[in-house]
């Protein structure tokens, strides 16, 4: 253990993952309530297609995945407005869009190598030093965010309506909202894979869903579980070289089934104390 940290890029991929591991439950839980975990697929594909765009024009690619995945969640919300009885085709034509134009560009660029198998599934030895320094200020902006609209985003995720009518700027906030989803998924596609980031988003909110009592405690717990997740599958991956992608993800998934396990049992339990 105390080996591996004396590597610079585990120290790298250590900060980066510990980041990572608290902007996605604290964006995902939001998505969770709002029944809209999907936009995480719809959006990471669409990051894969500005990838493309970075390796075919040589520029750096997580600057072109930024930006592709902002101007799509900028779309959703913009159809999500124009299909209001049918929301969630926004999010199939912008992940339709996003496939599509991810093969185009990957066919044109023939870059389907080490380099973009990387960005599709993680890998903790290609965080670079600019990759950790914009991962940790973008980090701090979205964490910085999801502070400062704690109330209205609480409000919206329950009833948008009433928000809208209470006064609060629903608009405004859901796009700085959708915004931050899309930095979200560009920063953790370092570490946890493009395909697989929206995993982390919702099964460590999924398992503290399972444990909490209030919106507050299901927050903190999704927070310590996706870092119990992300933690354990980095040093697992290190281990066994593993794809840290997907590591994360199965140990995510085991925090799920082991709390799943852990109320079955109390469930029984208490029915036979009752008898």
């Amino acid at each position: 253990m105390l080996e591996m940290l004396s590597y610079g890029f585990m120290q790298r991929a250590m900060i980066a993952g510990i980041m990572v591991g608290i902007i996605c439950p604290l964006i995902g839980i939001y998505l969770v309530l709002r029944r809209m975990s999907m936009i995480g697929d719809s959006l990471s594909h669409v990051a894969l297609s500005g990838v493309a765009a970075g390796m075919l024009t040589g520029t750096y690619p997580v600057v072109t995945a930024l930006g592709f995945s902002v101007v799509a969640a900028l779309a959703i919300e913009r159809l999500r407005r124009s299909f209001a009885e049918y929301a969630e085709l926004a999010i199939a034509i912008v992940l339709s869009t996003g496939i599509g134009l991810a093969v185009v560009l990957i066919s044109l660029a023939k870059s389907f190598n080490a380099s973009l198998y990387s960005y599709l599934f993680g890998n903790i030895t290609t965080v670079m030093p600019q990759d950790l320094w914009l991962i940790l200020a973008l980090g701090i902006v979205i964490v910085s965010g999801v502070f400062l609209l704690y109330k209205e985003l609480f409000y919206i995720a329950f009833d948008e309506v009433s928000a809208t009518l209470s006064g609060v700027p629903v608009k405004a906030i859901n796009l700085v909202f959708i915004v931050m989803i899309a930095a979200n998924i560009t920063l953790s596609m370092r570490i946890v894979g493009i395909l697989l980031v929206s995993s982390l988003m919702v099964l460590p909110v999924a398992a503290s869903l399972q444990l909490a009592k209030s919106f507050k405690q299901a927050m903190l717990y999704a927070v310590l579980l996706a870092q119990g997740a992300v933690l354990s599958g980095m040093v697992i991956a290190y281990q066994f070289e593993l794809a840290s992608g997907g590591t994360i993800v199965l140990m995510a998934v085991f925090e799920l089934l082991v709390i799943l396990l852990f109320k079955r049992l109390k469930k029984d339990a208490l029915r036979k104390v009752m008898m």
